[in-house]
C-alpha cells in the first residue's frame, strides 16, 4: 500500500521507491516523471488519497544526518528527505544541535518540513531552515534553494505554490545552535511546564513535554488513522476578530500582526458542534477538533464529505472560511 497514516488503501499507475540519489537521477533524466502527474510522498501523514492516482508516485527513503560544518556556536545540519522527522528531531537533541525541539513528535519525514513549512507550540521549520536541495522533475537538475527562495509562509512554501509538482527535495540543510535558548511563549507549553515545577527546561525536558501535551489531544498514527491537523487556523482582519469576540468572548485567538488574528481552528469546529461527531466511518477526534479520524475502513470520498460539511457549517455560523492542511489527491 502506498504509505499514508489515515490508513485508506491507495494504488497508483506507478509507484517508485527511492534510496540512493543515483536512484533519483536515473529515473529523472530518462524522463520516467515527465508524460504523467507525479506525486513525492514520505510517509504520507499529510494526504488523504480520494481513489486511484492516475501517475507515478515517488516515495523517498533515503537516509543520512550529518554535521557540515559550525562556526561561533552556529551548526549547519544536511539531512535526508526520506528520514523520518521525529527521529532527526531527537537526534539533534542528544547531540546537543537546538532550534528544533518545539518541532517534536510531528509525523512524516524531513523532506515535507520545507514543502508544508511545518509547525508547533510557537515554532516553524522556517525558523530553522538554511537551504533546500531539490531536483527538477522535468531536467533531472538539481537546484540548492536558499530561506529566501522556498517563500516561506503559513504551512507554505514555493514547493506548495508556484513550483508545486515541479520539484523533488531531496534533502535539507538546518541551521542549528549549540546553546539551547528554550522557546515557552505557547500558553499550553508554559502552562504545563509550570505545572511540573519546571522553570529552566532542559532541551529534553521541553521536547518531552511538548509531546507528552500533543499525544494527550492527538491520535497516534500507528493506532488510529489521520492526517493529523486537518485544517489550517484561518487568519482573519482584526475587525472580524473583534466582531467575534463580541459573541464569542471565550474565542481562541494570536495576534499575527497589527491588522490580523490567527483564530482556532479546532474552537471553531467544536463550537460549531462537530467534536466527536461521526459521518459515514470517518469521524471528529474527541479530544481535538481539527483531527479527522479513521472510524474504520473509510474512504477519502467520505474524509472530503466530512470536511466539506464542517467548512459549510463554521461558515454559517461564524463566517470564517476553513481550508485544509492536509493534501486531498
Amino acid at each position: 500500500m502506498i504509505p499514508n497514516t489515515f490508513g485508506i488503501p491507495a494504488t497508483a499507475d506507478r509507484y517508485e521507491v527511492l534510496r540512493t540519489q543515483q536512484e533519483l537521477v536515473s529515473l529523472l533524466r530518462g524522463g520516467g516523471l515527465c508524460d504523467a502527474p507525479c506525486l513525492v510522498v514520505g510517509s504520507g501523514s499529510n494526504i488523504v488519497f480520494t481513489g486511484h492516482y492516475p501517475g507515478t508516485v515517488v516515495h523517498l527513503e533515503n537516509k543520512g544526518i550529518r554535521l557540515l560544518s559550525e562556526s561561533d556556536g552556529t551548526l549547519f545540519v544536511e539531512a535526508a528527505a526520506g528520514e523520518v522527522w521525529d527521529d532527526f528531531v531527537r537526534h539533534c537533541i542528544a547531540q546537543g544541535w537546538h532550534g528544533v525541539e518545539n518541532l517534536v513528535a510531528i509525523p512524516g519525514t524531513v523532506g515535507a518540513s520545507p514543502v508544508q513549512n511545518v509547525g508547533a507550540y510557537g515554532s516553524e521549520a522556517k525558523d530553522v531552515i538554511d537551504s533546500v536541495l531539490a531536483y527538477d522533475i522535468a531536467t533531472g537538475e538539481p537546484r540548492t534553494f536558499t530561506h529566501a527562495e522556498c517563500r516561506f509562509g503559513y504551512r507554505d512554501s514555493i514547493f506548495k505554490g508556484e513550483l508545486k509538482d515541479r520539484y523533488i527535495v531531496w534533502s535539507v540543510t538546518y541551521r542549528l545552535q549549540r546553546v539551547f535558548e528554550p522557546r515557552v511563549g505557547y500558553k499550553a507549553l508554559s502552562d504545563a511546564l509550570a505545572s511540573a515545577g519546571i522553570a529552566n527546561p532542559t532541551a529534553q525536558q521541553l521536547a518531552d513535554t511538548i509531546a507528552e501535551i500533543r499525544w494527550s489531544k492527538l491520535p497516534r498514527p500507528e493506532q488510529t488513522g489521520s492526517a493529523g491537523s486537518f485544517f489550517k487556523n484561518p487568519v482573519v482582519p482584526a475587525a472580524k476578530y473583534t466582531e467575534l469576540h463580541a459573541c464569542y468572548p471565550d474565542i481562541v485567538a494570536y495576534p499575527v500582526a497589527a491588522d490580523s488574528y490567527k483564530l482556532a481552528a479546532g474552537w471553531l469546529i467544536e463550537k460549531a458542534g462537530w467534536k466527536g461527531r461521526t459521518q459515514g466511518r470517518c469521524g471528529v477526534y474527541e479530544k481535538q477538533a481539527l483531527v479527522l479520524v479513521n472510524r474504520g475502513g473509510c474512504t477519502g470520498q467520505e474524509v472530503v464529505a466530512l470536511a466539506n460539511a464542517i467548512v459549510a457549517d463554521v461558515q454559517a455560523k461564524f463566517g470564517v472560511t476553513l481550508t485544509p492542511e492536509a493534501i486531498i489527491v
